[in-house]
């Protein structure tokens, strides 16, 4: 038995592998024994404050499609840029779209429970 470690995506795997005898001559490919744990797992990445949702003209879009769980402003609402607009459910997470701009809000939209696709425009700021 021979002990490696291989990485995949980053993660370093400590794995046992053993030759297996062949017939007539005949190659056969090494076989992972036990899986093993990952060596050192590097720690998550720092939650980062909610990034500005693309669009242009004042226009905050759905980075990806999902179900807008709650809309935080109204028209005629002062925001700020990095203030979050509307919660975005997709794939069973939250998501809190924010403003990439200061501004008024001219329109919004959307409202809880719809359904939206990706880049398709929540609020429109001014």
């Amino acid at each position: 038995m021979k002990k490696l470690r291989i990485t995949i995506n980053g993660i370093a795997y400590e794995v046992l592998v053993e030759e297996l005898p062949t017939e007539a001559g005949a190659q056969t490919p090494a076989t992972i024994q036990r899986p093993a744990q990952p060596a050192a797992t590097p720690p998550p990445p720092a939650m980062a404050a909610p990034a500005p949702a693309a669009g242009g003209n004042g226009q905050v879009t759905a980075p990806m499609p999902g179900v807008i769980k709650g809309v935080k402003v109204k028209p005629g609402d002062k925001v700020d840029a990095g203030q979050v607009l509307v919660i975005l459910e997709a794939m069973k997470m939250e998501n809190e779209i924010a403003a990439k701009q200061a501004g008024t809000v001219k329109e919004v939209l959307v409202s809880e429970g719809q359904n939206v696709g990706m880049n398709e425009v929540l609020v429109v700021i001014e």
